[in-house]
């Protein structure tokens, strides 16, 4: 018998609808938020005294991984990891100045895959590292990145201490090695916007409502938030969340037992501040101000974050991704800030809230940085590129306890008395890490180890290698499979025949920088819009002869007497 042609049409029909169905399909947007020095001391990773509701409230819409770590424990290196989906033994980039395009000049990142793909692709805040000589990179946005300041103060006094005008605290782009350390730690009554955190969250929530006036045009956003990165500033009303006296220090506060010298490193980030001793252990009182200042900082965020999401509402088509690039000792082992291979260093948090993802769920699965890239370009049906170190976990945010990878690997590199430069590579499973520390392409028999082992001794108390060979071989069994790591690269760009430059009328230059036309340049006036913010403070000082702080018109014309 045949159907009748009303059932045929009606057949089609569906099928037609279905195809329009498919291809109207709007392309899934993308939220990623990276913050700076955030670890896992989050409600919903079970701390009981931290005030993190947005960051628990997203949990509660995503997938919480519980076993994330970043691949390097410190900024760019990590998030070189995250945006081009390679490991820094990969890209052989171990430091802070050294731009990923120096070992990949065609290497195309995570924005710019989207950008690529039809996206509107936009970044703010720190997103990739500048500073340190490294830049941002514009060919992975499509309009130019918005920055935000690390290190910015309200208070007069602490400003004073940087030798910083206002001005200067709030917008300076110097490099972070070079400029001038403030307090430690702030507490001002002053709005949220005061600080950069809560002027990015302005700028995101004016970019969403961009975004909303063109639906047909899939967003990727790039978020970054700076807070709780040193120095620890937030409004008092997030100080005043914490009753100081609730802050419990380190229960161990001295390196694990066994570990070789080179392994722990003394803080020395925290020791460039202004109140913190330049050597020796940091009295309780000041242990305790400084957690204090982490948590208030953690808030902070946090707020800003939150009014970011509610900004974008539910957004049911739209990805969002919170990625912490390392964590953050805070006392523990003796040892502050980032730089280690050890467990608090190294152990990052991340959810990931995304159309058909097990919301509100907690995975075990073991996943790193690197992994992050494939992921996104899964869940937005996109192709990732060929080389990628990191595998998709997309299975795992199907089903939470469905395993990535049987363990996850990272680096950090150290000078080693007596041997030099060496890298340690650690290898992570469930309950073990090892760290094998050696020179690179130098045979393993040369290696130092450390070993711990975490359902016996989380708190990383002593070193396990000598006691435990068999684990320590089955672990270097798994490290085997990966290839050597890469030596650091240069970050000195190759030297291309200098051009000649334009004759540059400078007192045409001084009458551009006198804003306030009283005949010299104060520090600020000279500083903005230098092409070369890491180097024109130099400049500046070689330039000013009589050392009064301000340049002369004959100061700046030549340039210091060189030109007389």
């Amino acid at each position: 018998m045949k159907p009748s042609r009303s059932l045929l049409a009606a057949v089609l029909c569906l099928l037609s609808g279905i195809a329009l169905d498919s291809v109207a399909a709007p392309k899934p947007n993308v939220l990623l938020i990276c913050v700076d020095d955030l670890k896992p001391i989050l409600g919903c990773y079970g701390d009981k005294l931290v005030k993190s509701p947005n960051i628990d409230r997203l949990a509660a819409r995503s997938v919480q991984f519980n076993r994330a770590f970043c691949n390097q424990a410190v900024c760019s290196p990590s998030r070189n990891s995250l945006l081009t989906g390679l490991r820094p033994q990969t890209l052989g980039i171990y430091d802070l100045g050294t731009n990923f395009r120096r070992a990949r000049p065609d290497a195309v990142t995570l924005p710019q895959l989207f950008k690529q793909n039809g996206y509107r692709v936009e970044g703010m805040g720190k997103i990739f590292h500048v500073g340190h000589g490294n830049t941002n990179d514009p060919a992975s946005w499509s309009l130019p990145h918005w920055n935000a300041n690390v290190v910015a103060y309200a208070l007069p006094a602490s400003q004073a201490k940087a030798g910083l005008t206002r001005e200067e605290a709030l917008f300076s782009n110097k490099s972070a090695k070079d400029l001038p350390r403030g307090a430690a730690y702030e507490s001002a009554d002053v709005p949220d916007h005061t600080y950069p955190d809560g002027a990015l969250a302005d700028h995101a929530i004016e970019r969403l409502r961009a975004a909303k006036e063109k639906p047909a045009e899939p967003f990727f956003l790039a978020v970054g938030f700076v807070k709780p990165h040193l120095p620890f500033v937030a409004p008092k009303k997030y100080w005043d969340l914490y009753d100081r006296s609730s802050f419990k220090l380190a229960e161990v506060r001295t390196p694990p037992a066994g570990a070789p010298v080179y392994a722990p490193q003394s803080g020395g980030e925290l020791r460039q501040y202004s109140d913190i001793p330049e050597t020796g252990p940091l009295n309780d009182d000041l242990q305790r101000t400084l957690i204090h200042g982490y948590h208030a900082a953690v808030s902070y965020m946090d707020a800003q974050l939150g009014r970011v999401l509610a900004e974008l509402g539910l957004a049911e088509n739209t990805i969002i991704i919170l990625w912490g690039d390392h964590g953050w000792h805070l006392g523990d082992h003796g040892i502050w800030c980032k730089h280690t291979n050890y467990e608090q260093a190294a152990r990052i948090p991340l959810l990931v809230a995304a159309p058909g993802v097990k919301a509100g769920s907690r995975s075990g699965s073991l996943v790193e940085t690197v992994d992050i890239y494939p992921t996104l370009c899964e869940l937005a049906g996109l192709p990732a590129p060929a080389g990628l170190d990191g595998r998709s976990f997309v299975p795992t945010l199907r089903d939470p306890a469905a395993p990535t990878k049987d363990h996850a690997i990272h680096v950090y590199p150290r000078n080693a008395p007596g041997k030099g430069p060496v890298l340690g590579r650690a290898i992570r499973t469930e309950r073990h890490r090892l760290v094998e520390w050696k020179k690179i392409g130098a045979p393993a028999s040369e290696a130092d180890l450390e070993l711990y082992d975490y359902e016996a001794d989380p708190l990383e108390r002593k070193n396990l290698a000598a006691a435990q060979p068999e684990v320590v071989a089955h672990l270097r069994a798994m490290l085997a499979r990966h290839p050597e790591a890469k030596p650091q690269i240069s970050s000195a760009p190759a030297v291309k025949p200098a051009k000649a430059k334009p004759a540059v009328d400078r007192n045409a230059l001084f009458d551009s920088k006198d804003k306030n036309k009283d005949g010299r340049l104060s520090r600020s006036e000279f500083l903005a819009n230098q092409p070369d913010p890491d180097q024109a403070p130099a400049r500046l000082a070689e330039f000013d002869t009589d050392k009064d702080g301000f340049l002369s018109r004959e100061e700046f014309v030549t340039q210091g007497g060189k030109n007389n």
